[in-house]
């Protein structure tokens, strides 16, 4: 009986902006070490006996990003899920259970969000394992944290009768985020654990649960994968379908009214799913004075502070319980108290329109990463990259004209009617109007500086005649 792990990464979180963006969420980060979350979350699988390719659902836009982090670190999913709409985890975990019974009805899930932090990989494998079992038997399991502090920023879980092992419980109830007071009373009783939003499922069980609490979400979610069309590893589900499901989460939809909810409780996991800057600090490593510093920092009096450089160099004098965090475009300053309030900030950037909440100054893209370098009235510069193999889309530009310059690798340049090998140093003038496109031949990056004149600059002046990426053409 196989795992297949469930990774979902479909999610936009801004609460770590500056860094985290709607386009490049917290789980394409590198926030705790070499790897990105996402890939930290498919690497701690290794550790578990029996365990399939992963199946990821995320959404269209991010799914080259995706893909690109699972093969740097040598992880091949299953199949990579796009959703056309955001509907939370109980449809997604519905179209992934549809998936995993196709290759067999004893299928296990082993959900995981994508963005959570896991020091304790030891103690996920052996709860990963006594979660199997339990769900072999029926039982639709959650993973419960044993609390370290009456925190008010989680849900609970609170236990009852016992099952196989002192471990393992049938699940009592479901408890919302609680006041201080009701946490306190909570740590003290000894039977809550938190919720870390992990499960064990066969397949099979929950889709008869789903099917009990909630048929229109197993119907339209069956419809939506046999509407589906794969493209490369891409699952794309049928969007009419997809769409009709409703908006919710699996511990809403299933988990809170099946009687066979069990948890097993984990301690020594070292979990936390960074829900802020603040919880991020609290996991850093820290010096003399109490502070976090990440990249070019130099401090003098400034004490319990997390300070992070991206990009240049962060001074910062006489400061205590403060957030520092500077990218290419934005600087987040913040009482560590109020960190989280940085949904504020975001919510405003929306209101305003501001690229900032939704971008970093580098996009990545199928074909590779562009990033602003100056901008100004009629014109625009940018520095390109172009992934070895990899080419840009057959397009041209109503408002305006480009200017290519390479300055490494070779350029395979389409400029209207006819085709040019460009090297270092070298450079084409594409004028208005005229197709084009890049393409990289080589076996190292291209690297080259565009530089755009015209009246109106904006990324939506393109239209795409053919495209690897299966993009759809813009006017």
């Amino acid at each position: 009986m196989h795992i297949h792990p469930v990774i979902l990464c479909g999610g936009s979180g801004t609460r770590l902006w500056p860094m985290s963006r709607g386009g490049y969420p917290k789980q394409y980060l590198k926030l705790t070490g070499e790897n990105t979350l996402v890939q930290q979350t498919a690497l701690r699988l290794r550790g578990i006996a029996d365990i399939a390719s992963p199946i990821v659902v995320t959404n269209n836009e991010q799914r080259f990003l995706v893909a690109e982090q699972l093969r740097q670190v040598d992880v091949v999913s299953s199949a990579i899920v796009l959703e056309p709409a955001s509907r939370n985890t109980a449809p997604a975990i519905a179209v992934a259970a549809l998936l995993a019974l196709r290759e067999s009805p004893d299928s296990l899930l082993l959900v995981l969000p994508s963005d959570h932090v896991i020091a304790g990989e030891a103690a996920f494998v052996k709860a990963a394992e006594t979660a199997a079992q339990i769900a072999r038997d029926g039982y639709l399991v959650t993973f419960g944290i044993t609390p370290t502090e009456p925190h008010t920023g989680y849900g609970y879980i609170r236990a009852g009768s016992t099952l196989e092992g002192a471990e393992s419980f049938v699940v009592d109830s479901f408890v919302e985020k609680p006041d201080t007071e009701t946490a306190q009373r909570f740590l003290a009783d000894g039977r809550y654990y938190w919720n870390s939003g992990m499960f064990m499922l066969k397949a099979s069980t929950y889709m008869e649960e789903l099917r009990r609490y909630e048929p229109e979400i197993a119907k339209q979610a069956e419809l939506s994968l046999e509407g589906a069309q794969r493209d490369r590893d891409f699952v794309r589900l049928e969007a009419q379908s997809f769409s009709a499901c409703s908006n919710i989460s699996v511990d809403h939809a299933v988990m809170e009214k099946t009687k066979r909810a069990a948890v097993v409780a984990v301690a020594d996991l070292g979990w936390n799913d960074i829900g802020s800057w603040t919880a991020l600090a609290d996991i850093a490593e820290r010096d003399a004075q109490d502070n976090a510093l990440i990249g070019d920092v130099l401090t003098d009096a400034v004490t319990n502070s997390y300070i992070r450089a991206e990009h240049r160099l962060v001074a910062a004098i006489g400061l205590d319980n403060v957030v520092i965090v500077e990218t290419a475009d934005a600087v987040l300053v913040a009482h560590r108290d109020q960190a989280q309030d940085v949904k504020k900030i975001v919510a405003q950037l929306n209101t305003m329109g501001r690229h900032e909440s939704v971008t970093h100054r580098r996009v990545v893209r199928p074909w590779g990463s562009y990033e602003g370098i100056d901008s100004g009235d009629r014109f625009q510069v940018k520095r390109i990259v172009v992934s070895p193999g990899a080419q840009l889309s057959l397009q041209m530009h109503h408002h305006r004209a480009e200017h290519w310059i390479v300055v490494k690798g070779t350029a395979l340049v389409t400029n209207g009617d006819k085709e040019v090998i460009l090297t270092e140093n070298q450079s084409t003038y594409i004028p208005l109007g005229v197709t084009h496109r890049l393409l990289n031949p080589g076996k190292i990056p291209l690297e080259l500086i565009e530089v755009q004149s015209g009246a109106y600059l904006g990324e939506d002046d393109i239209v795409r005649f053919e495209d690897t990426y299966g993009r759809v053409a813009k006017a």
